[in-house]
């Protein structure tokens, strides 16, 4: 993914946790978000950040296309 290229995450449900993972030859947490129903962030990769890992249910938005996290009930 380009460094420009952004990721909207929209919380479905309160409590999503949103943490980013850093680059490099050990991958580890180095940012932590908490979101609830309705809230939205918009987040890009960075030279630090390689990877997002997304808990909870969500709708999230890329170039790619838009996919959803969490258990269907």
């Amino acid at each position: 993914m380009a460094e420009n290229e952004y990721v909207v995450i929209r919380a479905e449900e309160d409590g999503v946790h949103v943490i980013g993972l850093t680059r490099g030859d050990d991958t580890k947490f180095h940012h932590s978000e908490k979101l609830d129903q309705g809230e939205v962030m918009i987040a890009q990769f960075t030279e630090n950040t390689s990877a997002m890992k997304i808990r909870g249910k969500a709708e999230i938005q890329t170039a790619h296309g838009i996919m959803h996290s969490g258990s269907k009930k």
